[in-house]
């Protein structure tokens, strides 16, 4: 059986902590280890039928890259590469960091233009998560009122951080493992 790719961009780390946490969950039967978008290739990416792509909030709600202020290459770098690539058939959750006192009308609005991207070629996106235990103004990241993927605050709440990729995964693993079946 394949196994799930996990992506992730990332500027301070973050992200890519919170990838290992998801990779360390699902174990090395289950998952690729997580690779940084700058360094990979869309090849790469859509070798996998079941994918996690995690990306930190930038700008006001934009991409992350460079023109929002990253020092590294990060998604914004990265989306346009996958030119007319059809995602039909891939199985895609999502998740995303944002800090809800700092930038409570803008809370983890990057996660929307990830899922726009993904949805837009194609893709079945799965994970989505509720609002509740959250405190911010505004989220472009809300679909019938939940976030389109996993959001997590690791500077206001790093203590919840651990017991909702746990939740999170338990939902979205069978979905993603269903997807890798009907590929094989």
């Amino acid at each position: 059986m394949s196994k799930i790719g996990i992506f992730f961009g990332t500027d301070t780390g973050s992200t890519r902590l919170i990838a290992k946490k998801i990779y360390g969950l699902l174990g090395e039967e289950l998952a690729d280890k997580p690779k940084n978008i700058n360094r990979t290739s869309p090849d790469e990416l859509l070798k996998y039928d079941a994918l996690i792509l995690g990306t930190p909030s930038y700008g006001v709600g934009d991409l992350p890259g460079r023109d929002v202020g990253c020092q590294e290459a990060n998604w914004a770098e990265f989306v346009p590469r996958l030119d007319d690539a059809d995602l039909s058939g891939k199985r895609v959750a999502l998740f995303g960091l944002g800090h809800q006192e700092r930038y409570a009308s803008r809370f983890a609005s990057s996660l929307i233009k990830l899922y726009q991207v993904f949805h837009g070629k194609g893709a079945s996106i799965v994970g989505r998560w509720s609002t509740e235990g959250y405190q911010f103004e505004h989220s472009a990241s809300i679909i019938d009122n939940q976030f389109v993927g996993l959001v997590l605050d690791q500077r206001g709440q790093p203590h919840l951080t651990d017991e909702r990729i746990k939740i999170w995964l338990e939902q979205v693993k069978p979905q993603l493992l269903t997807a890798l079946a009907q590929a094989a």
